[in-house]
């Protein structure tokens, strides 16, 4: 297929994950991460080819392993890699990241605070290994290349796109482990929709993002302090509290009982530790709703962490305490962002 100077340039960076994966056959739909193999980006591009009917697209690639194996160390190292590309091509109008699901959200939420550039940045991955009988990798592939070219898209943040969804980085989360239907935006629903006829936007996130700058500021080799998530549950008490604490953890994230309350037990240690020092954010293991400033929130100086969900709260708390944001500052991110 001949490739014109007219169609929009977008870069495809591969980090690895079930789009860039072969099962052992045709029906490996879940012992591929360990057993099956992972191709370049270029082979994907080999084996989806209508995505040159959509731009011209350069391959770079950056890892090739599942997303459970990323660390906050290589989210730094991806966003260098993003800038270099913006910075270099001028006229790029897209970025498109293959990138596994497991911990895609992070790594979108991460980006979605701390870069700043031009070009649309979108994550995609696959619940399907692209050699499987009924994969949704190529439809995927192309529906992130149609987001990523088209001009309506920039402006609204770090998108994700799969399963012809639009999802801004902020608000989804996976929600299921085998279903094409895993990513979700719970309480706020989907930006827009990549349809046969178009990509077409329905709303926007709507949030001031004044700490973006502060994070955007961090340099290339910022070392994330240590912030451990603590999962509630009936009975829970100080162990993992502090186990976390010995282990070094500069703030901690509560995953709450519903509607954002650690387990009886757990209060003391928590209590505890904002009395050293450490910031506490309370969040709830519930798949949706806010955690609100309650007075238990502001008499115990809990940080309520509204919306987010546990694991994107412990990367702007991290983030927050990287950039020596101070206590009294702290909160102040969780109703900004």
């Amino acid at each position: 297929m001949q490739v014109t100077s007219s169609k929009p340039r977008v870069v495809l960076i591969g980090t690895g994950g079930t789009m860039s994966s072969l099962g052992t056959s045709s029906l490996d739909l879940m012992d591929y991460p360990e057993y099956g193999t992972k191709i370049s980006p270029e082979e994907i591009l080999g084996r989806v080819p209508e995505v040159k009917q959509i731009a011209n697209v350069e391959t770079v690639p950056f890892r090739s392993v599942g997303s459970t194996a990323l660390t906050p160390a290589d989210w730094f190292a991806l966003r260098t890699r993003i800038r270099e590309l913006a910075d270099d091509q001028p006229d790029l109008a897209g970025i498109v990241i293959v990138h596994g699901t497991a911990t895609l959200e992070e790594t979108a939420f991460f980006l979605d605070l701390t870069l700043n550039v031009s070009p649309v940045i979108v994550l995609v991955g696959a619940q399907r290994p692209i050699s499987a009988v009924g994969s949704d990798a190529a439809m995927n592939l192309v529906g992130a290349m149609r987001v990523a070219a088209d001009p309506a898209s920039r402006g609204r943040g770090v998108l994700v796109v799969l399963n012809d969804e639009i999802h801004a980085a902020r608000d989804v989360v996976k929600t299921a482990t085998l279903r094409l239907q895993t990513f979700r935006s719970a309480d706020f629903g989907v930006l827009g929709v990549v349809d046969p006829d178009g990509v077409h936007y329905y709303r926007r996130v709507d949030r001031p993002q004044i700490p973006h700058s502060v994070f955007c500021e961090l340099a290339d080799d910022t070392a994330v302090p240590r912030v451990d998530v603590l999962y509630s549950y009936a009975g829970a008490d100080e162990t993992f509290i502090d186990a976390a604490l010995d282990k070094g953890a500069r703030g901690l994230v509560s995953a709450g009982l519903a509607p954002g309350i650690p387990a009886k037990a757990e209060q003391a240690a928590l209590l505890a530790a904002v009395r050293q020092g450490i910031p506490v954010v309370q969040c709830s293991r519930s798949a949706s709703g806010r955690v609100a400033a309650r007075r238990y929130l502001r008499e115990t100086g809990f940080i309520p962490g509204g919306d987010f969900s546990p694991q994107k709260a412990r990367i702007l708390l991290a983030l927050g305490l990287a950039a020596g944001v101070g206590h009294e500052g702290l909160p102040e991110l969780f109703i900004q962002c």
